[in-house]
């Protein structure tokens, strides 16, 4: 994996500039390569919440894979349509495994093959194989319409799955007179534990996190199953604005984002399916999610994520002193009441708890002056008005 730039040098009694994503806190929900996506997010300064939703059944161990295997070499297709790469070469080693794997080859052979995008090609051709046509956008809405436009009636159509059931190929070759054949190369599963998976639910309805990660569809829907009854507040959440404490949902591409797109959560996407690609997306998107101001005093205020910026200067608050500082900078010097800013503040929390955040908030920035109390009204942020 290439190595980053270093960032620039400072000249001497020079502050180093900020990474860009300094303050800001990003989930991963993604099982394979987790560590690799978290890395490279935190080499750009973030902090990073781990919690894989799905876990991927071992391909040798799923009698599902083996059962289309053999029946696809008794009656070989004559169309085959490979989703991804890993998922391709994983059903090839796995057959091999069960001493299947020049019957398989053979049948590959005689089918037309069909690749979603460069991955699966690759794959393809790493065996000896040769494509019939690929996707030009990477999609699975593509292929399903190469299908529909060059007709299956009459023939044997086994599509590698790659997670989700994929209804659209399945419904488009029956529909289309064809007899479909789905090859699940691997099942995605709830993780054994999914205790991490229920706290980052907490935070994102908390709002305590910035941005959440997807790399794959069944991510998507196994997150929004395993919250359960706080679906509906993380769905607000995900659908939230950058000046109602949204979390930023960013997804590798639209295959991934459409379980959230049906729910009217409209995902961040980066031009490219790949991951450096979503990095970089993170990277450039959150912190045009920042909010600065301009205090009475002078001073500059730049609010990231978990953190504020006094002059360049980084404070990292607690969750309600952030919570408050956030709220008073939307309101852009309006008087918020205790009740206004108390909505803001974590569940259970009271009139005495908004108090003792503006108490830490002033202090943790070593600027008293920043909030003004209004007697009998509340508080508002000192802006140079």
């Amino acid at each position: 994996m290439a190595t980053a730039p270093a960032p620039p040098k400072s000249a001497p009694g020079e502050r180093a500039p900020l990474a860009p994503l300094t303050g800001y806190t990003v989930a991963v929900t993604a099982q394979r390569r987790a560590e690799e996506l978290s890395a490279l997010l935190e080499r750009r300064g973030a902090r990073t919440v781990i919690a894989p939703t799905l876990r991927i059944v071992p391909l040798p161990d799923d009698e599902a894979l083996r059962a289309a295997t053999v029946e696809l070499i008794r009656e070989a297709p004559d169309v085959i349509v490979a989703t991804t790469g890993i998922g391709f070469r994983g059903w090839l080693e796995a057959a091999e495994g069960w001493g299947m794997g020049g019957d398989l080859l053979e049948a590959m052979r005689r089918a037309e093959i069909l690749c979603r995008g460069p991955k699966a090609l690759g794959a393809v051709r790493a065996a000896g194989l040769t494509e019939r046509w690929t996707a030009p956008s990477e999609t699975g809405d593509e292929v399903v319409e190469y299908l529909r436009e060059r007709g299956v009636a009459g023939q044997r159509v086994a599509i590698q799955l790659h997670g989700d059931p994929a209804e659209d190929f399945i419904r488009t070759v029956r529909s289309g007179g064809g007899a479909a054949v789905p090859v699940p190369v691997y099942r995605w599963t709830l993780p054994t534990d999914i205790t991490p998976v229920q706290r980052l639910v907490d935070a994102v309805c908390a709002r305590r996190i910035d941005a959440v990660t997807f790399t794959s569809a069944p991510a998507a829907n196994a997150l929004l199953r395993i919250a359960g009854d706080q679906a509906a507040d993380l769905m607000e959440a995900l659908r939230a604005p950058a000046e109602d404490s949204g979390v930023l949902p960013v997804a590798v591409g639209p295959v991934t984002a459409a379980p959230l797109t049906r729910l009217g959560v409209d995902a961040v996407q980066p031009e490219r399916a790949r991951l450096g690609s979503l990095v970089r997306t993170v990277a450039a998107d959150l912190p045009k999610r920042s909010r600065r101001v301009r205090l009475a005093t002078g001073h500059r205020m730049e609010l990231r994520g978990h953190m504020v910026l006094l002059d360049d200067e980084p404070y990292q608050l607690p969750p309600a002193p952030m919570a408050v500082i956030r709220a008073l900078a939307v309101a852009e010097g309006k008087v918020l009441s205790r009740a206004e800013l108390l909505r803001h503040l974590p569940r259970g929390a009271d009139g005495h708890a908004v108090e003792m955040a503006v108490t830490r908030l002033r202090d943790a920035v070593n600027l008293r002056s920043c909030v003004e109390t209004v007697i009998k009204r509340g508080y508002r942020l000192n802006l140079d008005t």
